[in-house]
């Protein structure tokens, strides 16, 4: 699939000896959330702000209005989101968590329950410091790794409708779908599970909400998965999306394709008015919310590029060529593949590794030790629960690394690179070791925890 662009800037990449790549990592703890940018050759550790922007973009950036109220950059941002929305209240925030913050802090009441189909990492953190619980309910599709069924990432209609008929049904303040599931591979969710939710919620008069960071990704998906849909353009599928919830909180540093920049989307006026007053409070006057006007400029020409049909096909072909590169290799990965990130299967590649050792991180510091490649670890690590000696106690379900695609950046010579780098480890995967926490915060430990290597010697103990 041909890109529908070409590259008219580029920045030069780091390329670090083995030598200069260990002494990186054993420098940031074993956490590649703490290495520099410049030990880094290849990032995938996330696709939130490090997309590329287009000459459109930069272009009307130069209009930008700095006026502290009412900028012209605004009103511009605002329509385009309220005609890709159809929400008429618009709060602009300048990343996705603050939105959570400001719509949590809101709209639940500690004791609270918070229903999803995945919470994301900094998604459950402000569910959990708004008072309330936040409570996971995927479809049972998702557990097989390998299916490829269509829509793994849709939530658990049966478990939901329990949740609500039953003595809990009274504390549900929230139901929030997560599209495309970010926590559970990058799989999409289906319209007619939407369409269900929204019913469910209609009768029991709890709020439906979306967390649409990836809304573009996701209409593109329905288009080429749900028979329905197949006529519909990718902007008409986010729109249907969008009109079925409440409202939505959304990172416009993923389908916005900007380095920030985020809103919440509100029909209900008398939330509206709370959610302002903490956002000017917090973040910024109600028409800028922490963004600057070139920001606003860039986000409100992202939105109409990032349903570009051409666009999207040729994102989702180059995260696929990838998958089948890697499955060439004989690595596996969460099966269909989606498009922001692809998910290594580390616990199968690394079967000699127990949970208590986390695969997940393992695989994601060979692959820097091996080829400088920054990735992220969605296992045990991120998702186990520990004691306060920092020993896993509950596991996570499945040992993942996620291969986060940033948008517009990496060519295919670059997934080529990764690939067979990936096809070096699982060529001796018995090489890797494990990793022990050495220090970790209480609080989204993924972020800062810091750890060491566990010798041959050391797992033979603890075994």
């Amino acid at each position: 699939m041909l890109p529908p662009y070409r590259i008219k800037v580029v920045e030069p990449i780091p390329f670090l000896s083995a030598e200069e790549r260990r002494h990186a990592l054993a420098g940031a703890g074993y956490n590649p959330f703490n290495l520099r940018a410049e030990q880094i050759t290849i990032d995938l550790l996330s696709d939130s702000g490090t997309g590329a922007t287009s000459v459109a973009q930069e272009a009307v950036a130069a209009l930008g209005d700095e006026s502290y109220a009412g900028a012209r950059s605004w009103f511009r941002f605002v329509a385009e989101v309220q005609d890709l929305t159809g929400y008429p209240h618009i709060l602009p925030v300048h990343q996705g968590r603050a939105g959570e913050r400001i719509l949590f802090t809101n709209l639940l009441k500690p004791g609270q329950i918070c229903i999803s189909n995945t919470h994301f990492d900094t998604t459950h953190a402000n569910v959990h410091l708004a008072g309330a619980e936040p409570r996971d309910l995927p479809c049972a599709e998702a557990a097989d790794l390998d299916s490829v069924d269509p829509f793994k990432g849709n939530i658990d209609l049966d478990a939901l409708e329990r949740v609500l008929n039953g003595p809990d049904g009274e504390r549900v303040g929230l139901v929030l779908i997560t599209v495309t599931n970010n926590g559970l591979g990058a799989q999409p969710v289906s319209m007619a599970n939407l369409e269900a939710v929204r019913d469910l919620c209609r009768r029991h008069r709890v709020p439906f909400y979306l967390d649409a960071a990836r809304f573009a990704e996701n209409a593109w998906l329905v288009s080429r998965r749900e028979p329905g849909y197949r006529t519909w353009s990718p902007r008409q599928i986010a729109r249907r999306a969008f009109e079925l919830a409440d409202g939505c909180v959304v990172s416009l540093k993923k389908d916005g394709l900007s380095a920030v920049g985020g809103f919440i989307g509100l029909r209900d006026p008398d939330l509206h008015a709370r959610c302002e007053a903490n956002l000017i409070a917090t973040e910024g006057f109600s028409t800028y919310g922490g963004l600057a006007g070139h920001d606003l400029e860039r986000l409100a020409q992202g939105l109409r590029e990032v349903v570009d049909p051409a666009y999207l096909r040729a994102r989702a072909a180059a995260t696929s060529r990838l998958a089948q590169m890697i499955n060439d290799e004989g690595v596996d990965l969460i099966q269909p593949p989606g498009i922001h990130a692809l998910y290594l299967n580390a616990g199968r590649l690394l079967p000699h590794l127990a949970a208590h050792q986390f695969p997940g991180h393992a695989l994601g510091c060979q692959l820097y030790l091996d080829g400088g490649i920054r990735c992220a670890e969605l296992g045990s690590l991120y998702l186990g629960r520990l004691d306060d000696q920092h020993r896993l106690v509950s596991p996570a379900p499945f040992e993942l690394v996620r291969l986060a695609i940033p948008r517009r950046v990496y060519s295919d010579e670059h997934f080529q690179y990764v690939a067979a780098i990936l096809a070096d480890i699982a060529k001796d995967p018995e090489r890797v070791p494990g990793y022990r926490i050495v220090s970790s915060p209480p609080l989204l430990r993924h972020f800062k925890v810091r750890l060491e290597p566990v010798t041959r010697s050391s797992t033979v103990d603890a075994g």
